[in-house]
């Protein structure tokens, strides 16, 4: 397993690492690490992005933009690249945070590239620039690419504070683009495919659903409201929604856990259980299980539930883990606990700024889970 993490050193710099850990012990396999310079940066509390493996490689790019390909046996140092000097990006105010997304021989980054770089496809061998494409406008964003499968061809999806846009993944070309400005760059949440409908979410602006079952992608509904208060459908943070059938299910800008109807984005039921309070960039992630949903929120607990259109059945919640991080405005535990937990083999992996657990999921019933 891979996590990353960040030495603070003098000033606005430091050293980014990607460490290496046994999966069944926790034992330090490797590290490697880089210096970083995070002036600039709002949050210098390290690197944002998962870090991606496919074929024997691991890829990581840490908030200044340094990427890396690594062995991921070793930890040998494949290529590098760096998004200012290489691409000419402009690294934006929160740091880079999309992950790389590996699709065959492609490594596919927002990278923000100046000129017409805000997607750029690598060699995943070398590091050598593959193809780039649509112009960076003022700010790159920070959600990562997705690959769907919609109008029988294959898509790359890209969500920029411009655009939802489509490319071919082998060549870069444009296949549609729907507008939808953003305020302040913050496309965080990642863009959730559903059969022929593709969610985006976003803080201030709500969420925008479009119909991508033809050539071209024709909106389904867009939510009215660009306030953070006074919120009509769904604002999403940093917390990606789900679709379940007919509905949406996600949680908007102060903690309400809320449940839209999929075709036309009308609210249906809130709540606030999920949370327990209501505060500015309450978050949680929620992840389907079968007929039920593993959901981690911000108060460093696990919680499993029932999403139904008739509302939200809590099962069973456990506290995982100490909220550690300063959210930067007041919350009744003071800190908070923003990342992403890892699923794998009957087990969830969680890390805070203090230290990395793996809990068992599975029932043991005599010498066999269940």
């Amino acid at each position: 397993m891979f996590v990353t993490d960040f030495e603070k050193g003098e000033g606005a710099g430091g050293v980014e690492r990607l460490v290496c850990l046994d999966e069944e012990s926790g034992r330090i396999l490797w590290t490697r690490e880089w210096a970083a310079d995070y002036r600039g940066i709002s949050y210098a509390y390290g690197p944002r992005a998962t870090p991606t493996v496919d074929g024997g490689q691991v890829f990581v790019v840490g908030a200044s933009g340094i990427l890396l390909a690594l062995r991921t046996e070793t930890g040998e140092v494949i290529w590098r690249k760096d998004y200012a000097s290489d691409f000419g990006s402009r690294i934006p105010v929160w740091g880079i945070a999309g992950a790389p997304l590996a699709d065959g021989n492609r490594l596919i980054v927002i990278a923000g590239g100046r000129p017409g770089g805000l997607v750029i496809a690598l060699d995943k061998s070398t590091g050598r620039e593959l193809w780039r494409a649509l112009p960076p406008g003022d700010d790159m964003g920070y959600a990562q690419p997705v690959l769907i499968e919609a109008a029988g061809r294959r898509q790359l999806v890209a969500w920029s504070p411009e655009a939802l846009s489509s490319l071919d993944p082998v060549n870069g070309s444009v296949l549609w683009s729907v507008p939808f400005r953003v305020h302040l760059g913050v496309t965080l949440s990642t863009p959730v495919f559903d059969g022929a409908r593709l969610l985006v979410s976003t803080f201030f602006n709500g969420s925008m659903m479009v119909d991508v079952s033809g050539q071209t992608a024709r909106v389904l509904w867009r939510g009215k409201s660009d306030s953070e208060i006074n919120t009509d459908g769904l604002h999403a943070v940093v917390n990606t929604p789900v679709i379940d059938g007919g509905h949406i299910y996600g949680i908007c800008s102060y903690g309400q856990f809320r449940c839209l109807r999929a075709q036309t984005g009308e609210r249906v039921w809130e709540t606030m259980a999920v949370i327990g309070e209501k505060a500015r960039w309450a978050s949680g992630f929620i992840v389907r299980q079968g007929g039920r949903y593993f959901i981690n929120n911000d108060r460093g607990e696990l919680i499993l539930a029932r999403l139904t259109p008739q509302g939200y059945e809590e099962i069973s919640r456990t506290q995982l883990i100490r909220p550690t991080s300063n959210p930067g405005n007041r919350r009744e535990l003071v800190s908070v606990h923003w990342s992403h937990p890892a699923y794998a083999n009957g087990h969830i992996i969680v890390r805070n700024d203090d230290e990395i657990a793996r809990f068992r999921l599975l029932a043991i019933r005599g010498n066999k889970p269940s």
